[in-house]
């Protein structure tokens, strides 16, 4: 474990998951995330290894992160520590992913019947909870408001800061010749109950496709044994990190 290079310590492992590890730290209000090489899919019944994606996702999203503080979208990060290791403001996570489709793909396509790549008219923002044991549902805005995860001006805040999100972002990567199919999203509260953007955006939770060849870029590569996992994880960060990340 890397040192914060602050006043804060690094403590014991306070939570793992199938991407990440969480520490906590001599400070309350921040923690320590590392990012772990290990790979899964459809919740948990895949499972593998990406060699050094822990790292590129770690470095790939802080710098996302840091345009998007930039545009105005209030975020988790602190500092990155390492490779694979950041320090995080400690946030109570809302139950919910926000996924956010620009074309149609993956399971949406799958239930719908839709042929993957067509262009929606409209932006779709779509609401799961966060349950891999009930395969992370989808759930209505009725739903969430009627079981208390979130009220109104929550999910008023969530999705201005989404929709914000997905401006900033199709614009920056469609610079660096990448199209944002899709993303999710998830949120936390701060303790004074501000709703922030947390976990991470990086080839894991994003469709990333080459706007010349529609190469998928992302872990559909992993999902669908289509090969080339590690190169494409590598492509997505050269393409917004440069050689000298």
């Amino acid at each position: 474990m890397a040192s914060t290079d602050t006043d804060v310590t690094v403590g014991e492992q306070i939570y793992e998951g199938k991407a990440k590890k969480v520490y906590a730290t001599s400070d309350p209000t921040l923690c320590v995330v590392s990012y772990k090489d290990d790979a899964t899919a459809f919740n948990g019944a895949k499972k593998g290894q990406i060699l050094g994606k822990g790292e590129i996702n770690n470095r790939v999203s802080n710098h996302l992160m840091a345009l998007l503080e930039k545009n105005g979208v209030p975020t988790h990060v602190v500092k990155q520590l390492s490779g694979r290791e950041t320090l995080v403001k400690k946030v109570t996570i809302i139950p919910l992913e926000v996924i956010v489709r620009n074309i149609a793909a993956g399971s949406m396509c799958a239930r719908l019947g839709l042929e993957e790549g067509m262009k929606l008219k409209s932006v779709i923002l779509e609401h799961t909870l966060k349950d891999d044991a009930l395969d992370d549902p989808l759930v209505t805005p009725s739903e969430i408001l009627a079981i208390g995860w979130a009220d109104q001006a929550d999910l008023d805040r969530i999705a201005e800061l989404t929709l914000k999100v997905n401006e900033v972002l199709k614009a920056y990567l469609l610079d660096a010749g990448i199209i944002l199919v899709d993303f999710k999203l998830e949120f936390g509260r701060l303790p004074d109950g501000t709703i922030i953007l947390a976990d991470e955006i990086s080839p894991d939770t994003c469709r990333f496709w080459d706007k010349a060849t529609g190469m998928k870029l992302d872990k559909d590569r992993f999902r669908r044994d289509l090969g080339g996992v590690e190169e494409a994880y590598a492509e997505i960060r050269q393409r917004l990190l440069g050689s000298a990340e």
